[in-house]
């Protein structure tokens, strides 16, 4: 668990700063046509702060010597992939209905965060 949460953090965060490149870059006509630059920005913000967060699961199970943190991780994973996920598509396809399961990705973040907190509490005491 430890290595997968350290090379998922690590290869999201990887995936982060090449996707906001290229949507400034490449993608920069689309979304300024879509009127979705800043959806867009939200979008690789979150899986940043997330990819992040994985490298700090990754550590805490590697620190404790336990796998108690994997469902905030996964809870993370999840919740880049609908909450991130979605405003991509919102952004590139302008279809306003992708944003209505945004917010299933932002209750798995605060369900990620949620575990991660009771379980730092339940194990370093």
């Amino acid at each position: 668990m430890t290595k997968f949460f350290l090379l998922s953090g690590g290869i999201i965060g990887f995936l982060a700063v090449a996707i906001g490149a290229f949507g400034a870059h490449g993608l920069k006509a689309v979304l300024t046509a879509h009127q979705r630059v800043d959806t867009f920005e939200l979008a690789v913000k979150y899986q940043f702060y997330h990819a992040i967060a994985l490298l700090v699961v990754g550590i805490l199970n590697q620190v404790f010597k336990t796998h108690v943190f994997a469902s905030a991780g996964y809870c993370f994973i999840g919740g880049m992939l609908v909450f991130s996920g979605s405003l991509y598509a919102l952004s590139l396809t302008n279809i306003g209905k992708l944003g209505a399961i945004t917010p299933i990705g932002g209750v798995l973040f605060l369900i990620g965060w949620a575990l991660l907190c009771w379980n730092v509490y339940k194990v370093a005491e």
